[in-house]
């Protein structure tokens, strides 16, 4: 009898880590079977241990409970962390040698988010940064991590990541179109989302495109925008058709998209007074670890909003009352430097969501909630600019982007 108690003491503890693995990570619409599941296992752990043991035997009996959890925990974690990526990419239909029928294809490509939960943008971080030796996150915390995200998920109902993007590439299409471009073709492509930007080019492809053009809609050069160029590469589209694959880069270095910044700022003035209003640009942020693999990333971000500040301060806005933030990773943080802008005396606080090219979780909830940790005044007014979005000032940026590629052939 004794033997079968610790037989099933270890097989309910190792089924805890399991079940407490799946509770934090799964989909919003299946974690309530989980909690029940593993609120019954616990239940039954509980029992066992005030029944089958005394003593000693006790105290050995919890250890084991706690080391059968830990193993339970780190395999379930590591059966998730194996995920495929199943996101589906198309037949290659087209010849090689075909030269196409002469027209632009313009892959528009960018981060992306599934609208609801799905941690597969992640796993796949993860298992990136595992193999490249960069610390981030032990793994028996992942599945918490994973938590954190779904809560998320659940405050703001759905991303608008995607949606967004897909109104952005809509409007760059008419731009086009309005100057009397017919030809090009459009095809929206995503990192974490559907579909790949190999998915893209091959549609691309097997629509007779005899030029690729793909459009970098991100903030800087990162580990980012080389994995969306490394998939793309790996078809060997010039060697196979002879035609040209070119990418704009990001969007770090364009003047357009700076602007932007101060004419939202403008529009969303009010009657206040320049001098009193404090603006805050909330870049993204990665650990100093990831800055020796890609230091472009924080080069470019720092880069980028401080030449907005500088934009800012010749439109009349107080120096002292404009300043940079992270998200995450590095500092300050919002609130930090908001509790300085109310020491200046500012009478409104303006911030954006400087790095994030589309309504995403974190400008819809990380950078919102580090902003409001600041200690505001009753009534204090705050207004969130947001990511850059469809903003028909971001849409010129992008396209100036692919305008002088397509000029170098003209």
């Amino acid at each position: 009898m004794e033997f079968i108690s610790w037989i099933a003491l270890i097989i309910l503890a190792g089924a805890l880590g399991v079940l407490f693995v799946q509770a934090l990570s799964i989909h919003p619409l299946k974690m309530s079977y989980y909690i029940i599941a593993t609120c019954a296992v616990l239940f039954l752990i509980v029992a066992l241990l005030s029944q089958s043991f005394e003593k000693s035997a006790l105290i050995i009996a919890m250890l084991v409970v706690l080391g059968m959890f830990v193993v339970g925990n780190l395999s379930m974690t590591k059966i998730i962390l194996s995920r495929d990526d199943s996101r589906p990419v198309p037949e290659l239909t087209r010849e090689p040698g075909d030269p196409g029928l002469g027209h632009t294809a313009v892959v528009y490509f960018t981060h992306g988010e599934p609208e609801t939960y799905n941690p597969i943008g992640w796993i796949n971080q993860f298992n990136e940064f595992d193999e490249q030796g960069i610390p981030f996150i032990p793994m028996i915390a992942r599945p918490f991590f994973f938590n954190a995200l779904r809560n998320k998920y659940l405050e703001v109902g759905a991303s608008g990541h995607r949606k967004m993007h897909h109104q952005m590439i809509g409007k760059l299409e008419e731009a086009f179109r309005a100057e009397g471009d017919t030809t090009t073709k459009f095809y929206l492509s995503f990192l974490d989302d559907n579909p790949r930007p190999d998915a893209a080019a091959i549609q691309a492809l097997n629509e007779g495109a005899s030029r690729i053009i793909v459009a970098e809609v991100f903030l800087t050069i990162s580990n980012h925008t080389a994995e969306g160029e490394h998939q793309i590469e790996e078809l060997n589209i010039e060697e196979r058709f002879g035609i040209p694959v070119e990418y704009t880069g990001p969007l770090y270095d364009s003047e357009t998209l700076k602007s932007m910044f101060v004419s939202r700022a403008n529009a969303n003035l009010g009657n206040s007074d320049k001098t009193k209003v404090g603006i805050l640009l909330v870049g993204h942020g990665q650990p100093d670890e990831w800055d020796v693999e890609w230091p472009t990333e924080t080069e470019h971000e720092i880069g980028f909003r401080n030449d907005v500040l500088a934009l800012l301060a010749e439109d009349g806005y107080k120096s002292e009352n404009l300043a940079l933030a992270w998200m995450e990773f590095k500092e300050p943080k919002p609130a930090e430097q908001i509790e300085i802008f109310l020491k200046n005396g500012i009478e409104k606080l303006m911030f954006f969501s400087a790095a994030i090219s589309a309504d995403a979780i974190h400008s819809q909830y990380d950078i919102p909630e580090l902003v409001y940790k600041a200690e505001f005044p009753e009534g204090f007014p705050v207004i969130d600019l947001g990511a850059w979005n469809d903003d028909p000032t971001v849409i010129q940026a992008i396209k100036e982007k692919i305008d002088a590629l397509m000029a170098l052939d003209s």
